[in-house]
């Protein structure tokens, strides 16, 4: 699928939020990866079937090796425009060291490999959480999830979370943030941008799961969400199709808050 125009990659592209974003980008080549190559079949023939280029390849985001052969898939395909990185799981998976790995440590993995192929105009976007937000500035855990991939950082960041694997995942968002800002000289050097975008309550797979888990606590943060509804994946999804397109050429190194303005109201109930 060698192509002269600019390629946008998916990570999570199998997912609510990922489907929603490929279909944003209906005149671009589009690359869509997750942890199972089933799953990328499965979704990159539903969205050839609508008139999408569409290719995919599955990629564990935790492993560097796999990330290579990503980027390799890649750069065979055309330039690199975006990566879109939706990938993630939440707190459900009750495993602490989990949620860091698949959710900051690879996201930084993600960052760095694809920093090898960013020319001008060429943008990252990572998604954070509203409930980052939550978590407040403390030097004694941001150097360590700003770099995740030392030795000591998950340990440091561990002494924090109360062994809640929810708390874990507000603070990996977090680091989610800090690595924009870590790395917007670096990616701007070469004229390229990365930001990072904080989903509220978005109705995906994944959020239903929380609320057929957590039903009082997701029922109460909908109604203290100034819209009274919960997102859907579009609502993310036009978001970063914003923030991939030259009409967001001048932001960079900052967060979008995509949660009906609830995360304010949260942070009242604390």
């Amino acid at each position: 699928m060698k192509t002269g125009k600019e390629v946008i990659v998916i990570t999570g592209g199998a997912g609510g939020i990922g489907q929603a974003c490929a279909r944003t980008f209906k005149n671009q080549p589009i690359i869509i990866t997750d942890y199972s190559q089933e799953l990328v079949d499965k979704s990159v023939a539903t969205l050839s079937s609508e008139g999408y280029l569409v290719s995919g390849i599955a990629c564990d985001i935790t492993n560097k090796a796999d990330i290579d052969k990503l980027c390799k898939f890649v750069a065979e395909q055309g330039s690199f425009k975006a990566l879109i990185h939706t990938a993630g799981v939440s707190g459900t998976v009750k495993d602490l060291r989990k949620v860091y790995t698949i959710d900051l440590i690879a996201t930084e993995l993600l960052i760095d490999a694809f920093y090898t192929l960013a020319t001008k105009d060429s943008v990252a976007v990572l998604l954070s959480s509203m409930m980052a937000h939550a978590v407040p500035a403390n030097e004694k855990y941001d150097q360590a999830l700003a770099n995740p991939q030392a030795a000591d950082s998950f340990g440091i960041v561990s002494q924090f979370v109360n062994n809640d694997s929810d708390v874990m995942y507000n603070f990996a968002k977090r680091g989610v943030q800090l690595l924009t800002h870590k790395n917007a000289d670096r990616w701007g050097e070469k004229g390229a941008r990365i930001v990072s975008v904080s989903p509220g309550v978005i109705e995906t797979a994944m959020a239903l799961k929380a609320a057929e888990e957590h039903p009082e606590r997701m029922e109460v943060i909908k109604q203290a969400t100034p819209l009274k509804r919960n997102g859907q994946p579009e609502d993310v999804a036009d978001v970063i199709h914003f923030l991939v397109s030259d009409a967001a050429r001048f932001i960079t190194s900052t967060d979008i808050l995509v949660d009906g303005g609830v995360i304010h109201n949260i942070k009242k109930m604390y």
